[in-house]
């Protein structure tokens, strides 16, 4: 029973059996969590390709209920079940959260608006910062991009708040690739963006019935094509530019199209 004035009147008196059944609810909460990841994991990579993102997805959003529940299941055990006490407990918490916890709180908060808004998503290929990746998981405070060298990266939500996010693949399976090639300004522009149209139509990783596209660019030291075309999965891109890279060179190459040298200079101590 709540003792009248008492600050910390809205407390249930913390019996040994409480105490338990609190960290009982915690514990279980971590199992689960990472049970539901893993076998969200397993599943997607055992799916067909077309819905490996789909169920990846499930994974923040499974997370996020969880631990809803565990706070839900815990609340009452801790807090004697009254309006006015609930209020104040949200209060006391609310306030210390805000002063002791602000950058963490604020990691949160931009956590849950990523999954509610899907600004991305586990499978998503995304920059941020200049860290271009795959999104692994989007945990509670931060999420994990994988880039193509395969380092982890670990990005804070609240980077959301100050930082422009690229987001690539938008949840879906394909992406746009752009490979670039950089000639000498004297040749014949319509055949080359023609071959280089062709190379890009008959690679193995691009998507079916998408098309492709030659942009050409005028440089002062020569001229840049782009083909940009979908590829058939995101993981498999960086395949993608190589193979068309090292055909649409060869092809160049056999058409006595010579390739641009930009000078450069490498900055030095003086």
């Amino acid at each position: 029973m709540n003792e009248a004035g008492h600050p910390l009147g809205f407390l249930r008196e913390p019996t040994w059996s409480r105490i338990l059944f609190v960290l009982i609810v915690l514990v279980g909460c971590s199992l689960l969590v990472q049970a539901v990841r893993r076998m969200v994991r397993a599943a997607a990579e055992g799916a067909p390709s077309h819905r490996r993102l789909l169920i990846l997805r499930a994974a923040p959003l499974t997370r996020l209920l969880i631990w809803i529940a565990g706070i839900a299941i815990i609340v009452p055990t801790l807090v004697e079940p009254t309006f006015e006490d609930v209020i104040a407990l949200v209060a006391t918490v609310g306030l210390a959260l805000a002063f002791a916890l602000k950058d963490y709180v604020s990691c949160l908060i931009a956590g849950v608006v990523t999954i509610l808004e899907n600004t991305y998503q586990p499978g998503d290929w995304i920059e941020i910062d200049g860290t271009y990746g795959e999104v692994k998981a989007i945990g509670t405070r931060a999420v994990h991009i994988v880039t193509a060298d395969d380092t982890e990266v670990i990005i804070p939500h609240s980077r959301l708040w100050s930082a422009s996010v690229f987001n690539a693949s938008g949840g879906n399976r394909s992406l746009l690739c752009g490979t670039n090639f950089y000639l000498r300004a004297d040749h014949d522009g319509a055949a080359v963006r023609q071959a280089l149209a062709e190379i890009g139509e008959a690679s193995s990783h691009r998507k079916p019935d998408s098309p492709v596209t030659v942009v050409a660019t005028e440089l002062p030291w020569g001229t840049r094509y782009m083909i940009k075309a979908y590829v058939h999965d995101s993981r498999d891109q960086f395949a993608m530019i190589t193979d068309l890279t090292i055909r649409g060179k060869e092809r160049l190459r056999a058409m006595g199209i010579a390739f641009a040298q930009a000078p450069y200079a490498e900055a030095g101590a003086g």
